[in-house]
């Protein structure tokens, strides 16, 4: 009688669980297809989204032709937002992209060889982790100016040894499996147990580590444009929107906000993505 309760009582909730996930996955899905066609086109749909009109500077939100008002150079809130996808989100998927093949390639190597190579390549990534990214970011915009893609390749450097530590302790357990084991004694290559097998193995590990690493990307180089670090003055892009908007964040907040709020729900979202499809590959394993 207690189990058929305990049954009755857990079932709904179970189902409600499995509502929820593809919810969650959909609404994600649905953010981020909004997000990817602002990057793509919403520099033809706004061509003149960074146009300065000094005429119509400060306008309020709800002014007319301007929903979300005007910052202090006249440009219109929501064209320069939407505008702005393209810089916000190109360059983060560069950074994640980077760091996922840098990190594949030396995590594998590290994991699979250990020894002396797994020593040299673990003290190089713990060096690297040290490295405060916003600092290093200042310096290297001295030394070479605030453009857009040193902080990608900056980012990139430092996002790297994350994916190294990773793939490393992935590949560490995979090596004792009886698949590496069959690998080896047909004599296969370690390349070709490592980038035909191991790898494989490796995906769902990596996929999720991407979609994490491209949410904290979006972050990093929305902080280093904010400090002016990542784009040039007057460049459409999200972080930049923040600092633009501090003139006039009392008689137009949404100048600052809206930028705010887009970087925290594609963010938000890219997490979430990351933890559904991790889900689902739970799921899959345990069925």
């Amino acid at each position: 009688m207690t189990a058929d309760v305990l049954t009755s009582v857990a079932a709904p909730a179970a189902n409600a669980r499995k509502r929820r996930r593809p919810v969650t996955l959909v609404t994600c899905l649905i953010i981020l297809g909004l997000a990817l066609f602002a990057a793509l086109f919403g520099h033809l749909v706004f061509p003149n989204a960074t146009q300065v009109n000094i005429l119509q500077a400060k306008l309020p939100p709800g002014s007319p032709g301007h929903l979300l008002g005007t910052d202090e150079l006249g440009r219109d809130v929501f064209a320069i937002s939407v505008a702005g996808a393209a810089s916000t989100l190109v360059g983060p998927l560069i950074v994640a992209g980077g760091a996922m093949i840098v990190g594949t390639f030396f995590g594998l190597l590290a994991g699979f060889r250990q020894g002396p190579t797994d020593f040299v390549l673990s003290r190089i990534t713990d060096l690297l982790l040290a490295l405060p990214v916003i600092l290093l970011g200042v310096v290297v915009a001295g030394l070479f100016g605030a453009s857009y893609w040193w902080t990608t390749l900056l980012l990139i450097v430092t996002f790297a040894p994350y994916d190294i530590r990773i793939v490393r302790s992935g590949v560490i357990e995979q090596v004792t499996k009886p698949y590496v084991e069959a690998a080896r004694l047909l004599h296969l290559s370690s390349w070709r147990i490592m980038f035909r097998h191991l790898l494989v193995n490796l995906w769902p590990l990596e996929r999720t580590n991407f979609l994490l690493n491209y949410a904290n990307a979006i972050i990093a180089m929305s902080a280093l444009s904010f400090l002016g670090v990542g784009v040039q003055e007057g460049t459409a892009n999200w972080g930049r929107q923040l600092i633009d908007g501090e003139q006039v964040l009392f008689s137009n907040p949404l100048v600052s906000i809206t930028p705010a709020v887009l970087i925290v729900v594609v963010a938000c979202a890219v997490n979430l993505l990351a933890d559904a499809l991790n889900s689902r590959e739970g799921k899959g394993r345990g069925r």
